[in-house]
């Protein structure tokens, strides 16, 4: 894979000045050659050990690891701070055929990538980038978000949780929930109120190391999918920081939010689709193995219905979400695509993981083949970093306002 990387520069395929909606027809040689490789690691590597991760509720430590090596794990990030140097829509990529292999491995890669390193990278300060970002290149270390509260939901700007300087620290307080990585994490970035009387401009972030004195954890959430990733709260009392550990202005938090959840929601697209791809693999190839009124049952009208709705799901909501990185990588607004995107893709990953077990009928309710997994996991990618509620709002506001006269 470093190889792979180097060799980006040589056919100038994956530098930042090459974009081009002729992508979504044909990916450039680079990003095909990662796709496959990712593809190749994920059916070798975590399909055959998805369901045991599943059922342990065991955080892939191994994989995260070899996808670090591999350059996944921080693949934005400029090689001289330890990443790959890619773009947006190879991390779309990556993410897509990790979640195909495994769901849990794919949401713990996209929150590494976006929701941790993103905000620090497009934030942080030249001081910061190499203590907190270098470190979670190579998957020894993961980071986490702590936006949600249990009060909040939603409502992202309504954050109860406080930070007051006192001498050369900031004091934090407050529970943060739903976090994702939360258990394996060795930093998060923490969104806390600095000014109450401003409300939504008055919240900041903060980089917070994990484990640190007045920060606990919660307990470990036992969720319906993604169970091979952790879930918990972030408990702060007087959890306390440096003055320095600010990520952006003071205030900015909000901002940084939000444009962080854009971003995010690409990465869960990616792995809503990968999750949707993974439950068309396998009603297309059981729809070819079983047999009933003397032929495969793929030779009915009604399974092949089913097989090419998902079909058409998939491609549709994979091309919004290469659209939307690559509007991204060419720097020109991208929420209203994000948005719809995420939608899209989530959408499909939950109606596609439903016709699978249908197609499979008996034998896609039981734990012996991976459908039962898929819908469990499809299901989160319709509530996390924003449910399908909050982003039709988000696609409608961006849409009346092209309408404006």
């Amino acid at each position: 894979m470093a190889a792979l990387f180097k060799a980006r520069r040589a056919i100038g395929l994956c530098g930042k000045g090459f974009r081009g909606l002729t992508q979504l027809a044909e990916l450039p040689e680079m990003h095909q050659m990662l796709r496959q490789t990712c593809r190749d690691y994920a059916d070798r590597e975590l399909a055959p050990i998805a369901a045991k991760l599943d059922k342990e509720h065991s955080y892939p430590a191994k994989q995260i690891q070899e996808l670090g090596a591999m350059g996944v794990m921080a693949i934005e990030v400029p090689e001289e701070l330890g990443g790959a140097g890619l773009d947006y829509l190879a991390y779309s990529l990556a993410v897509e055929e990790i979640s195909r292999g495994c769901a849990s491995t794919g949401v713990v890669v996209s929150v590494n990538n976006s929701l941790y390193i993103g905000p620090v990278l497009k934030y942080g300060s030249e001081e910061q980038k190499p203590q907190w970002i270098t470190p979670f290149t190579t998957g020894e270390k993961v980071g986490c978000f702590a936006l949600s509260e249990p009060g909040n939901g939603s409502d992202a700007g309504a954050a109860s949780t406080t930070a007051h300087q006192d001498g050369d620290e900031w004091v934090l307080n407050g529970t943060k929930a739903w976090i994702t990585n939360s258990w394996d994490a060795s930093a998060t970035v923490v969104f806390a109120t600095t000014d109450k009387k401003l409300k939504h401009k008055g919240i900041s972030a903060f980089l917070v190391p994990m484990p640190t004195p007045g920060l606990s954890l919660g307990k470990k959430e036992d969720k319906l999918g993604i169970r091979a990733s952790s879930t918990a709260n972030l408990i702060m009392e007087d959890c306390r920081v440096p003055l320095g550990n600010m990520l952006g202005p003071r205030g900015a938090g909000f901002k940084i939010a939000m444009q962080t959840l854009d971003s995010g929601r690409i990465g869960i697209a990616s792995q809503a689709l990968g999750i949707a791809q993974a439950a068309l693999d396998c009603a297309a190839d059981y729809a070819h193995k079983r047999t009933a009124f003397g032929a495969p049952i793929g030779k009915m009208q009604a399974i092949q219905f089913k097989l090419a709705d998902m079909a058409v799901a998939i491609e549709s909501a994979r091309l919004l979400t290469w659209k939307a990185a690559l509007l991204k990588d060419a720097n020109k607004p991208y929420t209203k695509e994000a948005a719809m995107a995420k939608l899209a893709a989530s959408e499909a990953a939950t109606f596609c993981s439903h016709q699978s077990i249908q197609v499979l009928g008996g034998m896609g309710y039981v734990t012996d083949m991976p459908a039962e997994r898929h819908y469990r996991d499809a299901r989160i990618t319709e509530i996390y970093e924003g449910t399908s509620e909050i982003q039709r709002l988000v696609i409608a506001a961006n849409l009346l306002k092209e309408y404006q006269p």
